[in-house]
């Protein structure tokens, strides 16, 4: 118990607990309509989109949570543009985008740290052990409007994620949704970038709601049960890189990966221990090689 309470004596890791807690929060209950649309890869583009926004507005002396929320809100229009005006799919224009802003972020971030004495690098691994109480303000704001958008469009958004053209016969702005559904997901990469930094993100973004899929049948049960497992992880990986003197942000990615493992192969209704007998189909590559190997 000592060794839990002693940390806490300190200012810095009072502020890094409320991150943790608010970063493991917002994470999880965003990551779960990204997951069950099948779009990880949006939440690593937008997280990765972030980085220019963020070093603009270092240079203009602006507040860099709103840089960043810019920078990603424009990744996500310049990804639909793509999209609707060639015959590019959704999926390449992702990676286009990804690549492009992240090679741009580098590059400003690059450039700033030559002419000014100062490490912007944790942004890109985060340091959640060196958040001010200005970020903690930031981060409670933003983790704040996104729990109000998720509570009052909550069954919106649900018909939307498993239902799109549902969803638009019965008359919901789906195209509406669909941005608001990529604000918050800028949002919660601002609120996580001195937490786990943008590489990271993505981690804290869906393997919460992945491990709560194993675990639970329907979405408000993987929404509680992934929150309470981003929190955990969150605030564990906390402790760990103050005990241990590790990185904050891969500590708490590692926890959170361990914990999907767990769940992976021990949950009841899909472990790969629990359930044994569970008839598993060959992979199609193995199947084909069994094949060529038999013929004469």
């Amino acid at each position: 118990m000592d060794a839990l309470i002693e940390p806490l004596q300190y200012s810095f890791m009072q502020r890094s607990l409320v991150i943790a807690v608010l970063v493991g929060l917002v994470c999880s209950l965003v990551g779960s309509y990204l997951m069950v649309q099948r779009l990880a890869l949006l939440g690593d583009a937008i997280s990765h989109s972030v980085l220019p926004g963020l070093a603009i507005a270092f240079l203009l002396g602006a507040n860099i949570f709103v840089g960043a929320f810019m920078a990603g809100i424009l990744s996500t229009l310049a990804i639909a543009w793509i999209r609707t005006r060639s015959p590019i799919k959704e999926d390449a224009a992702m990676g286009i985008v990804l690549s492009a802003f992240f090679a741009l972020g580098i590059t400003l971030i690059t450039a700033i740290q030559k002419d000014n004495k100062i490490d912007l690098n944790h942004f890109l691994f985060g340091n959640i052990l060196g958040v001010t109480a200005a970020d903690v303000r930031d981060t409670a704001i933003i983790a704040a409007i996104v729990l109000l958008v998720v509570g009052l469009l909550y069954k919106e958004l649900l018909f939307y994620t498993f239902d799109p053209q549902g969803a638009q016969a019965v008359g919901l702005p789906v195209n509406l949704l669909n941005f608001g559904l990529m604000a918050l997901i800028a949002l919660t990469v601002v609120a996580s970038l001195k937490a786990v930094g943008v590489v990271l993100v993505l981690s804290l973004l869906i393997t919460p709601g992945a491990t709560a899929y194993l675990l639970a049948p329907r979405l408000h049960q993987v929404m509680a049960l992934g929150a309470g497992i981003g929190i955990f992880s969150s605030v564990s990986g906390m402790y760990l890189s103050y005990w241990f003197n590790l990185p904050s942000g891969p500590a708490i990615v590692l926890v959170v990966s361990g914990l999907f493992i767990l769940a992976l192969l021990f949950s009841p209704r899909h472990g790969v221990l629990t359930q044994p007998n569970q008839v598993v189909q060959p992979s199609p590559v193995w199947r084909e090689l069994k094949m060529l190997f038999k013929r004469p």
